[in-house]
């Protein structure tokens, strides 16, 4: 069970005192910026995950985020924008929401 310490902190993300994943979070929800960027370098997308930087996205951001967000917001050449959506952003929503309702 994740245990979360609600003291908000000043980025305004809660302290998760849990076991990491790869360095993050297990939760995306939990990640801030750089476990989002982390996380796409580490799944091939070096160049584009800068994007994700620049725009501030973090977990919560990511699992908001929409096909189009990826592919018009993010200003990334189509086919890794597409990769990145159906492949990591849209399973990844699909997770969180499956872990959020058990």
């Amino acid at each position: 069970m994740l245990s979360v310490d609600m003291e908000n902190k000043e980025n305004g993300s809660v302290g998760v005192k849990n076991s990491l994943e790869n360095g993050r979070p297990p939760d995306p929800a939990d990640w801030a910026v750089m476990d989002v960027v982390n996380y796409f370098r580490t799944a091939g997308f070096e160049e584009q995950a800068n994007a994700f930087q620049e725009q501030e996205i973090d977990g919560k951001s990511l699992l908001l985020m929409t096909r189009n967000d990826v592919l018009t917001g993010l200003q990334l050449k189509l086919g890794p924008a597409l990769k990145i959506y159906e492949y990591h952003v849209k399973p990844l929503q699909t997770k969180h929401l499956k872990n959020s309702s058990s």
